[in-house]
Parts: C-alpha cells; structure tokens; sequence
C-alpha cells in the first residue's frame, strides 16, 4: 500500500475514535438526564397510582398478545 493510503486511512481512524467518543459523553448524558427524570417523576403527586396503572396496561397488551398468538 502507498504511504498517502496509509495515512488517510489512519485519519479515518482516528476521526471515528474522536465521533465515538462523542456517542459515549452523549449516551453518557442520556443517561444522567433519564435517571434525573425518572427521580423527579417518582417525587410527582399520584405517581405510585399512575405506576399501577401502566403496570395493568402492560398486563393487558401482554394477554391480547397470547391471545393472537393462540389464535394463529
């Protein structure tokens, strides 16, 4: 291989260790803003009610998807 070759290839590397490394700090981010969230709706008047509430709504998605399966 050429030597220029080389070295665009290890700028392309380079370049996407630098764009990975963004993705993480993001992911990172994400995932320190969902923690906060989820903290600070669990503080919300009525969120053990709504919790139940999506915990029966689950309930029910999953049973109407047995159903269609045993129907099949």
């Amino acid at each position: 291989m050429k030597e220029s070759k080389l070295i665009e290839m290890s700028n392309k590397v380079e370049q996407l260790g630098a764009i990975l490394q963004k993705v993480i700090t993001e992911m990172n981010n994400l995932k320190d803003l969902s923690i906060g969230l989820t903290e600070l709706v669990k503080l919300l008047p009525d969120y053990n009610k709504a919790l139940d509430k999506m915990k029966e709504n689950l309930q029910k998605d999953k049973d109407k998807e047995q159903e269609v399966k045993l129907e099949k």
